[in-house]
C-alpha cells in the first residue's frame, strides 16, 4: 500500500524542498508521512469549506500549494475556526502536506504554469537564479571493482547531468598501502607494503543526495578503509528561481493583456497599474502569489509589464513613478495548481502504480469577492 511518504518522495525530486525559501513553512502539516493513501485531494489552500469537501469525498490526503499552518498554534482553544479545522483533519485521519515556494521555484512548477498559460515565450527565471549546490566524488577502487562500484553510484543518482544518468570519469593508476597489525586488509598482508591496480572513479553529485552516495560507495567498496575525495563545486547544478520573465508573440496594448488575462484565469475585474494603459508592450513578467516588492527586479530585466498579486497601495505609487506598468489579477490566479498537480500525480500514479483514487478540490478560495 502507498504512504505518504513514498508520495511527497517522488514529489521531492519535482520540487526539492531545498528550493523552498528561507522560514517557508512547506512539508507536512498534520498527520504522518507513514499514513496510507487510497485517496488524494490537490487543492490551492486548506480552508475548513476544502477540509469538509475532503471528508465528503472521504480523502485521506490533502496535497496543498499553500501551507495550513503558517503560524505555529501556541493554544489549541476550539473556539478558533483554524483549530477547528486542524482538529477534523486529525479526528478523519487526513494528512496535509504543502508546497509552496519550493514549487513556485521549480522548473515546471507554478510560475512556468503561470506563464505558459500567459503565452509567454522565451522564459527566463525572474529573480536572481540561485544554484543547486554540487559536489564531485573521487573514489579509488580496484580495478576489477570498479564497474560494480560505478553501478552502485549511479543506482543513486551519482552522475546525474542534465538529461544523461550514469556519467562518470575513470583513470587508471597504482594504489599503495601498508597494514598495520589492527588492519583487516581485503588485498595485501599486515606489515607489507601492497601495490594495487586501481581505478579513480569521479561522479558528481547534488548535495541532497550525499549521505546516500556515500553510504552506496562504502556498501559497495571491497576495502576496510576506502579512499575518496569529495569536494564542492561552484555554479554547476540545476538553475532555479522565484518568477518569469518571457515575450508576447506579438506585441500588444497593456489594455488589451489585462483583458487577456481577466479571460483566461475567468476574473471578475483585475488592477491595472498604468500611466499610459495604451502603449504596446511585448516583454511581460509574472511571479504568482503576493510580489509586489520584486517590481524593480522585473524592471532591472527589461519587462514593459509586471504581472503579480496584492499589489499594495503604496507599492503601486512606486511601480507608476518608476515608469512600469503592472496587472494585479489577485493571488488566487495561483488555482492553476489543481490542474497542474492532479496532471501530475495522475502520471506518477500510473508510472509507480500506486492505485490512488485522486481528485481536485472543487472550491473557489479566493477570499475577495466584487460586486
Amino acid at each position: 500500500m502507498v504512504k505518504v511518504k513514498d508520495i511527497v518522495s517522488r514529489f521531492a525530486e519535482f520540487a526539492p524542498p531545498f528550493m523552498a525559501e528561507k522560514g517557508d513553512p512547506i512539508g507536512l502539516q498534520l498527520g504522518s508521512l507513514e499514513a496510507e493513501v487510497h485517496k488524494l485531494m490537490v487543492t490551492l489552500d486548506v480552508r475548513p469549506e476544502v477540509v469538509q469537501e475532503a471528508i465528503k469525498n472521504k480523502v485521506d490526503f490533502i496535497f496543498a500549494h499553500h501551507p495550513a499552518m503558517f503560524k505555529p498554534i501556541k493554544q489549541f482553544d476550539l473556539a478558533d475556526p483554524q483549530n477547528r479545522m486542524y482538529a477534523e483533519l486529525l479526528k478523519h485521519n487526513i494528512t496535509v502536506f504543502a508546497a509552496h515556494t519550493n514549487l513556485d521555484n521549480a522548473n515546471g512548477g507554478m510560475n512556468d504554469w503561470l506563464a505558459e498559460k500567459m503565452n509567454l515565450k522565451k522564459t527566463s527565471i525572474l529573480l536572481p537564479a540561485k544554484h543547486e549546490q554540487m559536489f564531485k566524488l573521487a573514489v579509488f577502487v580496484p580495478q576489477k571493482d570498479a564497474p560494480k562500484m560505478r553501478a552502485a553510484l549511479g543506482a543513486v543518482d551519482a552522475g546525474k547531468v542534465g538529461n544523461y544518468n550514469n556519467c562518470s570519469y575513470s583513470l587508471e593508476g597504482v594504489g599503495r598501502f601498508q597494514p598495520n597489525n589492527q588492519a583487516h586488509p581485503t588485498i595485501g598482508k599486515k606489515g607489507s607494503l601492497t601495490e594495487v591496480e586501481e581505478e579513480k572513479i569521479e561522479v558528481v553529485l547534488p548535495a541532497r543526495k550525499k549521505s546516500a552516495v556515500l553510504k552506496a560507495m562504502f556498501t559497495a567498496h571491497p576495502y576496510e578503509e576506502p579512499v575518496f575525495d569529495l569536494f564542492k563545486i561552484e555554479e554547476f547544478g540545476q538553475k532555479y528561481g522565484m518568477g518569469r520573465i518571457g515575450f508576447l508573440e506579438e506585441p500588444q496594448t497593456v489594455r488589451q493583456y489585462a483583458e487577456f488575462c481577466k479571460k483566461i484565469f475567468k476574473l471578475q475585474s483585475l488592477r491595472v497599474v498604468s500611466k499610459e494603459p495604451n502603449k504596446k508592450i511585448e516583454r511581460v513578467a509574472v511571479l504568482g502569489g503576493s510580489g509586489g516588492k520584486f517590481y524593480p527586479e522585473a524592471q532591472q530585466q527589461g519587462a514593459q509589464l509586471y504581472v503579480t498579486g496584492d499589489i499594495s497601495y503604496h507599492t503601486g505609487h512606486d511601480i507608476l513613478a518608476s515608469g512600469l506598468s503592472a496587472l494585479d489579477p489577485g493571488h488566487h490566479i495561483e488555482s492553476i495548481c489543481k490542474e497542474k498537480l492532479l496532471e501530475l500525480f495522475t502520471k506518477w500514479n500510473v508510472e509507480n502504480d500506486w492505485k490512488l483514487r485522486l481528485i481536485a478540490s472543487k472550491l473557489n478560495t479566493d477570499p475577495f469577492m466584487f460586486i
